[in-house]
C-alpha cells in the first residue's frame, strides 16, 4: 500500500503543478498478481501532462520496448528467473536515471495445469458442469492453472482458492446457469452498503468478516476467453425468490489479496459484475466489460479495498462503469472500512452512467487518480455522490488528461437512500480536475455541477480546474462551496462559460 500512496501522491502532486519537467522519479512497480512464468506487467507514474510521451522498457539493460501509456506487459520471459527492469523516456540515456527507475522481480514456476475436461466437464452448452469444475479446482496444486478449453461450459457457483489460475482460453465460453438454485446456499456479502445475505455469484473466492484479515490470496483470473453469466434472466429470478438485494453477482471477491482478472470479455451478469470487498492490491487489466442491457450492470466495484489498479479496461455498461464504495450510512461509517489508492488509467468508457465514487462512501474514499481515459456516450462522466445521512468522506481525488461528458458532486440522490443516518454529514474536499475535454457534453443541463452541504462545517472545498475546454454555451454550477478555483476554463471558442455560484465562498473564475 505504501508504493500505491506514493505513486498516487506523486501524480496528485504533478497534476497540481504546472509540468515543465519530468517528476524525479518514475515509482516503477509490479502491478499486483501479474507475475507468471512467463510474464509480469509494470506501472508507472506519467513524467508530462500529454499522452505523446514516449517510454523506453529496459529489461536487463536491454531495451525491448516502448509505450505511451503508464503500462507495459513484458512477455516471453523464462520460469523461476529474476530479471530488472527499469523505464525511462525515449531518449534518455543517462544510466544513473534508468538505475533510479527500476525494478526487481522472479517469475514463477512452471505451473500444473488441470483441465476440466478431465474432471467430465462437457462442452454442450447444456450440461450444467458445477460439481466437475469444482472439483478441478479443488484439485489444483498450489501455483496450479485450471484450464477452461473452448467451447461452452454451464456452471453454477464455483469456488476458488488460493495460489491458483484460471485459465479460460481464447474460444471458451464459461457459462453461468440460469437456475436460481445454482447458486446456492446464500452467504454472506455486501450489496448496497450493507453487510447481508446474498446468492453466491458465478465465480466467488474468499469469505466476509471485518477484521481486517485477508483468507484468499494469489489469485488469477485470465486467458483471452469469456466469462457470461446468468444475465438478466437470472437476476430477475433472485430477485423474485428473495429481493433486489439478494443478487450475486458475476465475479466477487471478499478478504481476497493480491488477485488478477486480465484479457477477458466478461458479460451478463445478474446485477454487478466484478466486485471485490475488504480487499487488497487487485489488477483489472485488459478487460471487455458488457452490460449495457443489465439491471445495476456496474462494471468494477471497489469497495473498502485498498489498493487497486484497473487499466487498458473497456466498458459498455447499464449502470456504473466504475464505482468506488466503502459501505453505507451507520453501518459503514462505523466498520469505518475505506477505499484508498484507487488507480484508473488508459481505458475507454462507451457506454454507461461513467466513473463514480459512491454513493455509499460512508466508510471514506481517499487518493483515486483517474488519468487517460476516454468516454462515449455517458450519463455522466466523472461523478462523486453522497447523501447527508452517508458520513465519511471523499478526498483526495485526481482526475488528468481524460475526455468526459459531465463533471458532478452531488450531496443529495434520489435513490438508495433508506436506513438510518449516519451522526455527521460527508466531507468532500482536494479535487484537482486537469487537462480534460468536455465539448461532447450536453449542455441542456450544467457541464460542470458543484455541490457541498448546508452545514457550514461539511462544505465542498479545495477543488481546482485547469485547462477544460467546454462546448460553447456551457453553464458551470457552484454551491455550498468554498476555496474554488478555474483557470483557463473555456469553451471551444475561447469563451468563459456561464457561472452560477450559491452559498459558496472563495471562487476564483
Amino acid at each position: 500500500m505504501k508504493k500505491m500512496a506514493s505513486l498516487l501522491s506523486a501524480c496528485l502532486l504533478l497534476c497540481i503543478a504546472v509540468v515543465a519537467a519530468p517528476a524525479t522519479s518514475y515509482h516503477v512497480l509490479i502491478a499486483p498478481a501479474t507475475v507468471t512464468a512467463n510474464s509480469a506487467t509494470i506501472l508507472w507514474d506519467k513524467q508530462f501532462a500529454t499522452n505523446q510521451v514516449v517510454y523506453q522498457i529496459w529489461l536487463n539493460n536491454k531495451r525491448i520496448g516502448t509505450t505511451s501509456t503508464t503500462n507495459y506487459t513484458i512477455a516471453g520471459l523464462q520460469p523461476a528467473t529474476p530479471y530488472t527492469v527499469a523505464v525511462t523516456l525515449a531518449k534518455t540515456k543517462d544510466a544513473a536515471t534508468k538505475t533510479a527507475n527500476t525494478i526487481r522481480f522472479t517469475t514463477t514456476a512452471t505451473s500444473k495445469v488441470v483441465n476440466i475436461v478431465d474432471f467430465g466437464a462437457k462442452a454442450d452448452s447444456l450440461t450444467v458442469n458445477t460439481k466437475a469444475i469444482q472439483a478441478a479446482i479443488d484439485a489444483c496444486t498450489k501455483g496450479g492453472t485450471v484450464l477452461v478449453p473452448k467451447g461452452v461450459f454451464v456452471s453454477g457457483a464455483l469456488y476458488l482458492k488460493s495460489d491458483m489460475t484460471l485459465f479460460i482460453e481464447k474460444g471458451a465460453v464459461l457459462k453461468g446457469s440460469t437456475v436460481v438454485e445454482d447458486y446456492l446456499p446464500m452467504l454472506l456479502n455486501r450489496f448496497e452498503g450493507w453487510e447481508l445475505k446474498t446468492y453466491a455469484s458465478l465465480i466467488n473466492a474468499g469469505t466476509l468478516n471485518r477484521d481486517g484479515s485477508y483468507n484468499v490470496k494469489n489469485i488469477r483470473i485470465t486467458g483471452g476467453g469469456t466469462i457470461s453469466g446468468g444475465g438478466k434472466r437470472l437476476g430477475d429470478a433472485m430477485i423474485k425468490a428473495n429481493g433486489m438485494r439478494s443478487r450475486g453477482r458475476l465475479i466477487c471477491l471478499m478478504n481476497s489479496q493480491d488477485v488478477c482478472l486480465s484479457d477477458l470479455t466478461i458479460t451478463e451478469p445478474p446485477c454487478w459484475t466484478i466486485h471485490y470487498i475488504y480487499s487488497d492490491n487487485i489488477t483489472c487489466q485488459n478487460l471487455n466489460i458488457i452490460t449495457f442491457n443489465i439491471r445495476n450492470g456496474d462494471g468494477i466495484d471497489p469497495d473498502s479495498s485498498t489498493d487497486s489498479y484497473i487499466f487498458n479496461c473497456t466498458f459498455d455498461n447499464g449502470d456504473d462503469c466504475i464505482a468506488i464504495k466503502s459501505g453505507k450510512n451507520p453501518e459503514g461509517f462505523y466498520v469505518a472500512k475505506p477505499t484508498t489508492n484507487v488507480r484508473i488509467t488508459d481505458c475507454d468508457f462507451k457506454r454507461g452512467h461513467g466513473i463514480s465514487i459512491g454513493s455509499e462512501m460512508s466508510g471514506g474514499v481517499s487518493d483515486v487518480l483517474v488519468q487517460d481515459c476516454k468516454a462515449g456516450a455517458l450519463l455522466h462522466g466523472m461523478q462523486i455522490k453522497g447523501t447527508k445521512e452517508r458520513g465519511g468522506y471523499i478526498k483526495n481525488v485526481t482526475v488528468t488528461d481524460c475526455q468526459l461528458m459531465k463533471i458532478t458532486v452531488f450531496s443529495a440522490l434520489n435513490y438508495n437512500n433508506d436506513g438510518e443516518a449516519a451522526p455527521t454529514p460527508p466531507n468532500f474536499e482536494n479535487f484537482v480536475f486537469k487537462n480534460i475535454d468536455l465539448t461532447k457534453a450536453s449542455v441542456k443541463e450544467p457541464v460542470i455541477n458543484m455541490n457541498g452541504f448546508k452545514d457550514a462545517a461539511h462544505k465542498l472545498k479545495n477543488v481546482s480546474f485547469s485547462n477544460i475546454l467546454l462546448p460553447n454555451s456551457a453553464k458551470v454550477l457552484v454551491n455550498d462551496a468554498e476555496h474554488i478555483s478555474f483557470t483557463k476554463v473555456a469553451t471551444a471558442s475561447g469563451n468563459k462559460p456561464e457561472y452560477v455560484l450559491n452559498n459558496s465562498s472563495d471562487i476564483v473564475y
